[in-house]
């Protein structure tokens, strides 16, 4: 049964995807509420799986992790057995921040972010020793126009 939410909850939802560091207090000030409600209605929350764990937002250029590519990947095999081996290779790599799989021509397609080319020719060369691709291409993103975590609660 889905857990309903109300306004209150939809705005305390805005203000942990804005700053998820704030204090209580500050949520609740920002929400218009006091801090015990704030608190029992985010531990329901969580309780119920709407709020997941807290992470920090790191700055991938900052850190050296200049290129994104988005990869799509095409492939003749379907059985369970290369699936398993596909989703182990892309959980074993830290490079792939995403991974979806799709309908339509493209059967996946992956947000990997690396250093340079060179990096990412790496981690290609990797994965295509470990399971059986027939096509991949790769995207190099020149730009992030928009990027967010925030869902619109």
């Amino acid at each position: 049964m889905p857990v309903r939410i109300d306004e209150l909850d939809r705005k305390i939802l805005r203000e942990l995807q804005r700053d998820a560091g704030q204090s209580l207090d500050e949520i609740a000030r920002e929400v218009g509420s006091s801090k015990t409600p704030v608190w029992n209605r985010i531990r329901k929350m969580r309780e119920a799986g709407i709020v997941g764990p807290q992470t920090v937002l790191l700055d991938p250029e900052a850190l050296g992790f200049d290129a994104c590519f988005f990869v799509l990947i095409r492939t003749a095999e379907h059985d369970a057995e290369w699936q398993r081996r596909f989703l182990a290779a892309l959980r074993a790599r830290p490079e792939v921040q995403e991974a979806h799989r799709l309908a339509g021509d493209i059967d996946y397609i992956l947000k990997v972010r690396v250093s340079n080319a060179r990096a990412y020719d790496t981690f290609y060369q990797a994965l295509i020793a470990e399971v059986r691709i027939h096509n991949v291409t790769a995207l190099l993103s020149m730009e992030e126009l928009k990027f967010t975590t925030a869902l619109p609660v």
